[in-house]
């Protein structure tokens, strides 16, 4: 028996989590998250060559409004964002092609990432509602992040169930046999 992908047009759910490995890759990780490396100091900067100047702005607005923990960067916090970059970055371009092709292969790298993804997530909801940065907006700074705690449940889930989650055995086609006759063969 042999296997055969599912056609993406058929695993419409998958597009959901494709075009978050896609915000994630195009945006958060080589904009938002690899400004908060480039740039040590938000408060006494020169604008770098990446990300554009527009980006960080606006990335220092949303610190300085909502998230205090975004402007303090502290070591634990940029740890995570070099986890980002190094690690989930190349992850998000791998994990496209394969989600869009209906790789199997991609399951058990899906499912680390997710299980990172939570570990950072929580932890940094935890300081953004208790710690020594906590959000004055905490509400909305966890809508702003509720699809890293989601996706990465939706990914687990979607995982889980199967070790082909992108494929399906296809039988063989039946080849006809031969019709047996009791008349003797033409000479």
């Amino acid at each position: 028996m042999s296997s055969r992908a599912i056609p993406l047009r058929r695993r419409p759910f998958d597009l959901l989590i494709i075009a978050f490995f896609v915000i994630n890759l195009l945006f958060i990780t080589y904009i938002v998250d690899i400004e908060q490396l480039i740039i040590a100091n938000p408060y006494h900067f020169t604008y770098p060559l990446w990300p554009p100047a527009p980006a960080i702005d606006a990335i220092h607005w949303w610190g300085r409004t909502f998230d205090p923990l975004l402007m303090a960067r502290p070591v634990w916090w940029k740890m995570t964002i070099w986890i980002d970059n190094l690690a989930f970055g190349p992850f998000y371009a791998v994990a496209i092609y394969a989600w869009v092709r209906g790789r199997d292969w991609i399951r058990l790298p899906s499912l680390l990432y997710s299980a990172v993804m939570l570990t950072n997530i929580t932890i940094i909801l935890g300081e953004e509602f208790a710690g020594p940065h906590a959000s004055p907006h905490f509400p909305i700074v966890l809508l702003a992040n509720l699809a890293w705690l989601l996706v990465p449940l939706a990914i687990i889930a979607r995982m889980w169930r199967s070790s082909t989650p992108f494929t399906r055995d296809v039988k063989p086609p039946m080849t006809p046999s031969p019709v047996a006759t009791d008349s003797p063969a033409p000479l």
